[in-house]
């Protein structure tokens, strides 16, 4: 077996380096963070029967603290630190000080990141200024921090701007959850950021009981059948397509092509692409099959359909076309039975349910898709007219 060359085996060590570095430093800078707004809470506590203290004590640090350590401690930015220990109080939790004490610039370590502070740290001759040992000390508490973690301790997977974007989520599930799939999912603070406006938790608690809203907010996103893979609606605003009658198919299709991945991560977790526009021939008549995707959790291949306007029994009537010739001709002895999604602008539920029956609703599927972050405002109504739908239609048997 050849050896692997001297630069490779270099710069694998320096780029593991530097992602240890990178996350040390960004979880040092969340624990000052909210230890300065532990301070300030503390501190507005102690002077709260005065009126207008908390406002003054914020103009004050910030100019002080603007002198001593240059910009970047302004006064919406100090707000900032206040409510991030307001709206996670248990960051720490119990047992995480000892964790993140070598982390941190005390008294009694004389350990300051040059990040953090922004200016060396004088050293007297008859003490030597500690730092911590190398990668291993890092490691171990960085490893210490994450064990058992939950949703509102701190994780070193979740920098600054993660937290201060999760901070302006209201409701204690949705934050919770958003937190979870942070972490599971990777996700950036970009792509955090864009999951909170897009309604990811409501769109996902809108289908689920009770039972199913709390296992979002404690467990994240779990797959366990086909009716927890498809969202409703999907939210492809990424693509920047107007929202016009004009709109063609296959522009629908190739914006999608052209913004893959995006897709694939609002489409959700465990989805690969397959294939775009494969042609089916019976007995000499030709199909075309928008696109093709496998899901790796369930096991199956996913047919997914295009459809500019409002979904008809017909175009559901060529899903299951489609379906059931993957199952019959593709379907391998490892796969489970295939699924089948179209995206359209609208549809009738009730068309849907009396189209599919009862064994192909477990299936296919049909949901909306919205060419623009919808609003909850949005959501809620049209949550209103599923519900008004399904009430309406007469129970069978």
């Amino acid at each position: 077996m050849s050896r692997v060359p001297l630069y490779t085996r270099i710069r694998e060590i320096l780029e593991s380096a530097r992602s240890r570095v990178a996350r040390s430093v960004n979880t040092t800078q969340v624990v000052a963070n909210w230890l300065i707004g532990r301070e300030i809470v503390e501190e507005e506590q102690k002077g709260k029967r005065r009126a207008g203290y908390g406002d003054k004590l914020l103009q004050r640090l910030t100019q002080k603290l603007s002198r001593d350590f240059g910009p970047g401690y302004s006064l919406p930015h100090l707000k900032n630190l206040r409510g991030f220990y307001v709206a996670y109080p248990q960051l720490l939790g119990a047992g995480k000080s000892h964790a993140v004490r070598s982390l941190l610039p005390t008294a009694e370590n004389g350990y300051a990141p040059r990040s953090l502070l922004q200016r060396p740290i004088t050293e007297s001759p008859s003490r030597k200024l500690h730092t911590p040992d190398s990668e291993t000390e890092i490691s171990n508490a960085l490893r210490s921090i994450s064990e058992e973690w939950e949703p509102g301790q701190l994780n070193p997977n979740l920098s600054w701007t993660h937290y201060r974007t999760l901070m302006r989520v209201d409701r204690p599930a949705a934050r919770a959850f958003y937190e979870i799939e942070a972490v599971k999912e990777s996700w950036s603070a970009r792509e955090l950021e864009r999951q909170i406006a897009s309604l990811l938790f409501e769109r996902l608690a809108k289908s689920r009981d009770k039972a199913g809203v709390m296992r979002l907010a404690t467990k994240g996103h779990e797959i366990a059948s086909p009716a927890d893979v498809f969202k409703d609606p999907v939210v492809i605003e990424f693509l920047g397509l107007p929202e016009s009658h004009r709109l063609a198919e296959s522009d629908l299709e190739q914006a999608v092509l052209d913004q893959l991945q995006s897709f694939l991560l609002e489409l959700g977790k465990g989805f690969a692409f397959v294939a775009r526009q494969q042609r089916l021939t019976l007995e000499g008549d030709h199909f075309y099959i928008d696109l093709v995707f496998y899901h790796v959790v369930l096991k199956c291949y996913v047919i997914l359909d295009l459809k500019v306007g409002k979904l008809t029994h017909g175009d559901l009537g060529q899903l299951q076309l489609y379906v059931n010739y993957y199952d019959r001709e593709k379907r391998t002895a490892g796969d489970n039975p295939t699924l089948g999604l179209t995206l359209c602008t609208d549809k009738n539920d009730a068309v849907v349910k009396y189209t599919l029956g009862a064994d192909q609703e477990k299936t296919i599927f049909a949901s909306r898709y919205k060419l623009h972050l919808p609003s909850e405002a949005e959501l809620k109504a049209e949550v209103r007219r599923e519900l008004k739908q399904i009430t309406s239609m007469p129970k069978s048997g």
